[in-house]
């Protein structure tokens, strides 16, 4: 017998998959994507995408020519996610 007292864990996948796709995890992905946008400056915006297949999405892109410009020559979306 083990020293160890182990007890099975079981994943409820199910539960998982509601959890990835709700309301509350949106509002927590688009929180942190607020955060690296406003880090990076003008010219970034964030997307949503509430529908993903497995669950929901957010990210930050370039809006304007200058902010394109601006992460082309210094990563800024790199350096403002670090």
């Amino acid at each position: 017998m083990s020293k160890y007292n182990v007890k099975k864990f079981v994943l409820d996948k199910k539960g998982v998959g509601e959890l990835l796709k709700s309301a509350e995890a949106l509002e927590l992905v688009t929180g942190y994507a607020n955060e690296i946008a406003s880090r990076c400056g003008e010219g970034y915006v964030v997307t949503q995408y509430p529908n993903g297949k497995t669950r929901v999405n957010a990210s930050v892109i370039t809006d304007t020519e200058e902010a394109m410009q601006d992460n082309y020559d210094n990563n800024t979306l790199l350096k403002a996610v670090r």
